[in-house]
């Protein structure tokens, strides 16, 4: 069973790595087989702060925004997002996008890859789990931590140590189990 797996993109500001950084999660997840794999970027999606009058929870969505956003992640199987740290915390556009939505989230899986200087971004994974699983997100243990991480870009490519891809691979595996498990529930 090939699973749909959305990889998104969760920082926003001009100048950002996180588009590398996606893309080294996608080589990786591509080469796991598990997934059928899609790099999403809140970028290009452009959310506004919770701009819907109804709640998200009654999918009542008025914008062509959400409207897009939710179909993008009532596809998925699973999610992983890349996250940097700002300020010991995830950016604000990612905690965004997550609450933009509801019904979307109930009974998948996701995982996180974060980086940033010393933690890699280790406050801004914490954040995310308590968040995600407040929506109904399995947000499994496993993820990949990048500290450091400017110090791997090189020529617009992020390639760090083999460690990274060894993290990545159990994350990916328990992932696939999550998402395997929790498909029939969704129905």
């Amino acid at each position: 069973m090939t699973l749909t797996l959305k990889i998104v993109i969760g920082s926003t500001r001009p100048g950002r790595k996180g588009p590398l950084v996606a893309d080294w999660v996608a080589e990786q997840a591509r080469a796991h087989g598990a997934f059928d794999v899609q790099v999403v970027d809140l970028a290009d999606i452009d959310l506004p702060l919770l701009d819907e009058a109804e709640h998200p929870m009654k999918k009542a969505y008025a914008h062509d925004h959400t409207k897009t956003w939710s179909a993008i992640i009532d596809e998925a199987d699973a999610v992983i997002f890349v996250s940097p740290e700002y300020d010991f915390f995830a950016p604000a556009s990612l905690v965004n996008a997550v609450q933009t939505l509801m019904q979307e989230w109930r009974y998948k899986a996701a995982a996180l890859v974060t980086y940033g200087g010393v933690s890699g971004g280790l406050r801004a994974a914490q954040v995310m789990r308590g968040l995600l699983g407040n929506v109904g997100v399995m947000a499994i243990p496993q993820g990949v931590m990048l500290p450091l991480f400017a110090t791997h870009i090189q020529d617009d490519r992020f390639q760090p140590p083999a460690i990274a891809a060894d993290s990545a691979g159990v994350m990916l595996g328990e992932l696939a189990k999550w998402a395997g498990a929790l498909k029939p529930i969704r129905g």
